[in-house]
């Protein structure tokens, strides 16, 4: 069993301690189960030597941003970067490394063994601060009320995609949305999409600073930062505008024509 081409997308920002060996860990551990694999870095205006480290490898491109946005337009920017590389599955991750790479070897199984369109990848062993955790909790019962079923782990960054599917959901959503994967997973649920959820490992982000975070304080914070308190705000007004009201965008998703597993390798 094995993917013609795979496609991994990253959103990153001052990643430069931990990025190359997460993705050369990924590399080795999809190999395997893939004829070639491409990494898409949409790179968000790091200020550190992140887009260096990663100068001169073969399977990489990067994708600079033009200005600093977040996460959610950058994440956005390496979906659609990954997408024109015309992959047959294509798996969205973070830049921060906070995932393992047997892991991934596993997505790819899940996806191709079930046939499904999406597969979430399941966070365990969460070691985020404790106000993410309870503000990913929170998102997902307000999700799984408008969903009429429970989502778990909604926001999760690692996620595989089969083009056809994926293709819909970005062409619903601008290009700042804050919260995609929010989106997504309701639009996923309410449209018929074939969805398998996969427990997967969830580790500290790699590297010893904490410049990465988009929040500040790492993992040890006490107290939400100010910043999140705004974002969270924000995300709810976002998530109303484009994916809970009626006539919002992200309602109107359906499945896309199924291809049989036999048709896309042929």
């Amino acid at each position: 069993m094995t993917v013609a081409h795979l496609v991994v997308v990253m959103p990153a920002y001052n990643e430069e301690e931990g990025i190359r060996g997460f993705i050369d860990e990924i590399r080795e551990h999809v190999s395997p189960l893939v004829q070639r694999v491409t990494f898409a870095v949409a790179d968000d205006r790091s200020t550190d030597a992140t887009v260096a480290v990663l100068d001169g490898i073969d399977d990489v491109q990067v994708h600079p941003q033009s200005v600093n946005r977040g996460h959610g337009p950058t994440a956005l920017a390496a979906y659609r970067a990954g997408l024109t590389l015309d992959p047959d599955l294509l798996v969205h991750v973070d830049g921060d490394g906070q995932f393992i790479g047997p892991d991934f070897a596993r997505l790819i199984l899940a996806a191709e063994s079930t046939d499904a369109d999406v597969v979430h990848g399941v966070r365990h062993s969460r070691t985020d601060a404790w106000y993410r955790r309870v503000l990913t909790g929170a998102v997902g019962l307000m999700i799984a009320a408008a969903a009429g079923r429970r989502i778990p782990d909604v926001n999760t960054p690692l996620r595989a995609y089969r083009p056809e599917a994926l293709r819909p959901l970005l062409d619903a959503l601008p290009g700042d949305a804050l919260v995609p994967h929010v989106h997504f997973s309701l639009a996923e649920a309410r449209s018929g999409l074939r969805v398998r959820y996969l427990p997967v490992r969830s580790i500290p982000r790699r590297g010893a600073s904490v410049n990465g975070t988009m929040w500040g304080g790492g993992v040890k914070g006490l107290i939400p930062p100010a910043r999140l308190r705004q974002f969270t705000a924000a995300a709810l007004r976002e998530a109303w505008q484009l994916s809970l009201k009626h006539g919002a965008p992200l309602r109107s998703i359906r499945p896309p024509r199924r291809v049989e597993a036999g048709d896309r390798s042929a």
